[in-house]
């Protein structure tokens, strides 16, 4: 995704700079992206970046009037409104739209980058005092991977381009792949490759002469954490003046905006308190190959009643004829961080960026407030893989019991963000800006002082829609929450749409092995296309056995892949047989074999 890249080192400039532009070259992904470079030699400081053309972070370095301070920052940041104007009167040279405020503001405030409130990292060099600061936003959400070596201390926003420099750093971490295989992601900072790290959520390390000289921590959750609770009535105000009054900031800027719109509550809450003029808000969903799926259906319905114009991108025939190219690209893109599963997204947030460059979404809004935990160790399919990678497994499980044991908002936020949804936001974010109010400092902040209550149902939340706009209320959710019916028909509806989301999980990724023969048996009559499309828009276990049997079978049956250290052979031929046969289901399992490999083939293997 876009970002910085670059290393803190004493060593000669010529070699440095060399250096800096491999590693710049190995994250110019797209022709939208600008690129660009500063040193201080002085300081031992080499930056590079890449930025979305027109995105706040266009326009680096920034500079203070007298020179000796310049920041190179990636990302996006949501100020108080007048910030600008404060500091404009203090006597700072700004511009009239944009991130030129950033330096005045680390000139005013000495907590820098406390301040700051959105998903960011960047670089900022002082010549006065003779330091060079890497930090990042207080989530750890704007990723940036590092490698301390006696050369130097290198820094990306992509873990590749310290590999292009590093190359003897193309060595899987045997931890990092147990909690990958178990967790889908890896843990506590840690990668996939060996001895090379995330840097930890609210960091700002401080580098003098070339060498780091400390380790520093502008945030810590417990600030959050020791607020005392409020009682329902009083955290619902609370909680809604943050949002009313906050929620503007996110559709501020000088890119265009579309509206990612599903059929649940957190994009409802957003457009029922975010007033666009009739027309000017361009809303979109992501469909499927076989019918309206229920976001599709209820987004359209919430779009209409906001007089703005929808659209589907659908995932279908134009997808599978190209999934190789999106496979490998959703691999690369996020070093690994995500697998194919996510490789429709890819394929959705290309055709979005069309619509407009900035997406905006109801991401994390579950996580915050309803305290949803997205995931979690899953065992192995039994026989895929050797003693050795399942010990690792064990390994992730323990480390899992042991993160989980924390306040559950600062698992949700500081853990399971960074960590888990971290993967699928980078690759979202290789083509668009994606923004969410539900990752504001403020209103994280007064959801740390929920009452207990307030959790454990959606009533906070349908509340705030219907004080919003008393209409969208009316028309019910994806799993049939809200709605003007009456008692019986919304539980009969409920019931019902309960019952088909089980059954598509069950005709998709879920399917028992004793279902799948029986599905197998009745082959001819295509009973999945009663459950598939309901839900979801995209649909593995029939595309990997259809479809992309032929990719699958040259992939997973490939003597390279058969001969990897950690699997086992015949287990994994038998797998691969047998879903293409159509009688099992090993979805995920060929979803972690295919994304393994590519990782070999693209960052392990010698090349």
């Amino acid at each position: 995704m876009p970002g910085i890249v670059g290393l803190i080192t004493a060593m000669p400039r010529e070699r440095a700079e060399r250096e800096l532009l491999r590693m710049l070259e190995s994250v110019h992904h797209e022709s939208i992206y600008v690129m660009g470079t500063c040193v201080d030699e002085s300081l031992g400081a080499y930056v590079g970046w890449a930025a979305r053309k027109g995105s706040f972070s266009d326009g680096m370095p920034l500079r203070n009037e007298r020179g000796d301070v310049s920041l190179v920052f990636s990302g996006e940041d949501f100020p108080e409104p007048g910030t600008a104007r404060r500091l404009k009167e203090k006597g700072h040279a700004l511009e009239a739209a944009g991130p030129s405020y950033l330096v005045g503001l680390y000139e005013e405030d000495p907590s820098f980058p406390a301040p700051l409130n959105g998903r960011f990292h960047g670089l900022l060099m002082d010549r006065t005092r003779g330091t060079a600061t890497l930090f990042n936003d207080r989530y750890g959400m704007h990723r940036i991977y590092y490698h301390e070596s006696k050369e130097g201390c290198y820094f990306a926003a992509e873990a590749k381009a310290i590999l292009a420099v590093r190359p003897e750093l193309r060595r899987v971490s045997p931890r990092g792949l147990g909690e990958f295989v178990a967790c889908g992601c890896v843990l506590e900072n840690r990668t996939l490759f060996e001895d090379i790290h995330a840097l930890p959520p609210g960091s700002a390390w401080v580098f003098r002469g070339g060498t780091l000289e400390r380790k520093r921590t502008y945030f810590q959750p417990q600030e959050w954490e020791e607020q005392v609770p409020l009682d329902p009535e009083t955290y619902y105000n609370e909680l809604r003046k943050v949002f009313s009054r906050n929620l503007p900031r996110y559709f501020n800027g000088r890119e265009r905006i579309g509206m990612s719109l599903t059929g649940g509550l957190d994009t409802r809450m957003i457009m029922a308190w975010h007033k666009s003029n009739p027309g000017s808000l361009p809303c979109y969903s992501f469909g499927g190959m076989f019918r309206d799926c229920q976001d599709v259906l209820m987004a359209r319905r919430v779009a209409n009643l906001c007089k703005q114009p929808h659209e589907v991108i659908r995932v279908g025939g134009g997808f599978l004829s190209r999934f190789p190219h999106y496979a490998e690209r959703t691999v690369y893109l996020t070093d690994g961080c995500t697998g194919v599963t996510h490789s429709p997204d890819l394929y959705v947030n290309e055709r979005a960026r069309e619509i407009a460059p900035v997406r905006m979404t109801g991401n994390y809004g579950g996580e915050v407030l309803r305290r949803v935990r997205a995931f979690k160790p899953v065992d192995p399919t039994p026989g895929l893989f050797r003693p050795e990678l399942l010990s690792q497994v064990q390994v992730a499980k323990e480390t899992y019991s042991s993160v989980l044991r924390t306040h559950p908002l600062s698992f949700a936020v500081f853990r399971q963000a960074p960590w888990h949804h971290y993967g699928l936001l980078a690759l979202e974010q290789t083509q668009l800006s994606l923004r969410s109010p539900y990752l504001d400092n403020d209103f994280v902040r007064t959801v740390y002082r929920a009452p207990e209550s307030a959790c454990l149902n959606n009533d906070a939340c349908l509340r705030l829609i219907a004080d919003g706009d008393a209409d969208l209320r009316k028309i019910r959710t994806d799993v049939g929450l809200a709605g003007n019916h009456g008692r019986l028909t919304a539980a009969v509806t409920r019931r019902f749409l309960g019952f088909t989301f089980k059954a598509e999980y069950a005709y998709d990724y879920g399917m028992p092995q004793w279902v799948a023969r029986l599905d197998h048996l009745f082959s001819p009559l295509h009973l999945e296309r009663l459950f598939l499309g309901r839900h979801k828009f995209y649909h593995f276990r029939v595309w990997y056995r259809d479809a992309l049997s032929k990719y699958v079978r040259e992939m997973l049956l490939d003597p390279r892949t058969l001969s990897r250290p950690y699997l086992e052979r015949a287990g994994l031929e038998s797998i691969v047989q047998g879903h293409l046969k159509g009688d099992r289901n090993y979805t995920t399992a060929i979803h972690k074999v295919l994304t393994l490999e590519l990782l070999h083939r693209l960052f392990l293997d010698p090349k």
